[in-house]
């Protein structure tokens, strides 16, 4: 980012900075079996009012929550020093899951960035995580759990992806499992101002980029057949491109959709969506453009061959970064599903919109009811039930919830 820890824009300092497909709805192979059940509590019909209850609080710096695949019992944190935290029961469990702060630097947009769990992690043990090492440089790396469940292996680590950074802000952080096993990186544009190295627009460089690399396959990764570049030299693992910093890519497990928060220069904050149907190539704009604006030049830019985000928002008053959300899936509030939350690292608001005809339609402001207590918000997360929960880096995880 180029903010207050997420990627802000020039002049600020910061940390990390519906459905609407019309295409089939691919199985997620980590998902536990549908249950005639709702772990949640009992579904509230409609669209009911909503607000937020804390699960726990005493984290230091959480970036991130995540739930293994089919693991109803815990909640996985990530601090940006290095660790990862267990939540179980509403309380925090004192040992921590894993704790590799002695490879990371940490402050400012550095540090422990990001988690994702093998889809069949209840079969093998696997899962991933996105750091900054001693030198500000990215490793993405798979570790495995010990003979513990509430304990990995930290001797386990094994280097996947590693990039260098010409800078220490805008290192993205984000993973994911795609509906297709497939693993997704999200990186940013290695930072300073404007993307001077032109990172962005480059298909030489892993920078400013989504990756798709198969974690199943080759040493210590493989290429997807079908992945856009394939075939070209620098590109292979590239599905999409002209990214400034995204913060938090997150899939709709129903459609395939892949839903981006990119941290803007310090005009304009997007959300990009890459429709499932569309099978990844989208070049987002950046630098030529930031949001839906010119960037360079800042008027008469061309913009032949860009995708637009599906929404965009002006940096002005107290905004500054956006914070990439979630689709909810829950089975709690089934009026919402496909209903996509997000919010802003600076002012903290947290809004919604759903995506139809590949437009955002049906936006709304939660600030009044699920901004209560947020300071700034790093992330949001769903658990194994696709419940969804809010991360606030004062040290908070929150749990969206009807009111009343």
């Amino acid at each position: 980012m180029n903010r207050p820890l997420l990627a802000l824009g020039a002049g600020a300092l910061c940390l990390l900075a519906g459905c609407g497909s019309d295409d089939s709805t691919p199985t997620d192979p980590g998902s536990p079996p549908p249950s005639s059940t709702c772990a949640a509590g009992n579904p509230v019909p409609g669209t009911p009012n909503l607000t937020t209850t804390l699960v726990v609080n005493g984290l230091r710096e959480p970036l991130d929550v995540q739930a293994a695949p089919g693991d109803r019992t815990r909640l996985f944190v990530v601090e940006q020093r290095g660790r990862i935290r267990i939540v179980r029961g509403g309380a925090l469990v004192a040992t921590p899951f894993l704790d590799i702060s002695s490879r990371v630097v940490f402050g400012g947009e550095q540090g422990l960035l990001g988690l994702a769990f093998h889809p069949q992690y209840a079969q093998n043990g696997r899962f991933f995580v996105n750091y900054t090492d001693r030198n500000g440089d990215t490793h993405i790396a798979e570790f495995r759990v010990s003979g513990n469940a509430d304990v990995a292996d930290a001797a386990s680590e094994r280097q996947i992806l590693f990039v260098r950074q010409p800078f220490d802000n805008h290192n993205g952080g984000g993973l994911a499992f795609g509906n297709d096993g497939l693993l997704y990186i999200g990186l940013g544009d290695g930072g300073s101002g404007g993307d001077p190295q032109g990172n962005g627009q480059s298909l030489t460089t892993l920078l400013g980029k989504v990756l798709r690399i198969d974690v199943n396959q080759g040493s210590p990764y493989g290429i997807p057949a079908d992945n856009p570049f394939a075939s070209r030299t620098g590109a292979r693992e590239v599905w999409s491109y002209g990214l400034r910093n995204p913060w938090r890519i997150n899939f709709d497990r129903a459609t395939g959709d892949l839903y981006i928060g990119d941290v803007g220069q310090g005009a304009r904050e997007e959300i990009d969506v890459g429709l499932a149907s569309r099978r990844g190539g989208e070049n987002w704009g950046w630098n030529i453009m930031e949001g839906t604006r010119c960037h360079r030049p800042s008027s008469g830019c061309n913009m032949s061959g860009l995708d637009l985000p599906v929404l965009d928002y002006d940096t002005v008053g107290s905004n500054c970064a956006v914070t990439g959300g979630v689709v909810y899936r829950g089975c709690r509030m089934p009026g919402y599903a496909g209903t996509y939350f997000y919010a802003d690292y600076c002012s903290a608001f947290v809004r919604s919109f759903r995506l139809q005809g590949g437009r955002a339609v049906d936006l709304r402001d939660w600030t009044s009811s699920l901004g209560r207590g947020l300071d700034s918000p790093t992330s949001f997360g769903v658990d194994a039930d696709g419940e969804a929960y809010i991360v606030d880096r004062d040290g908070e995880l929150y749990r969206i919830v009807p009111s009343g």
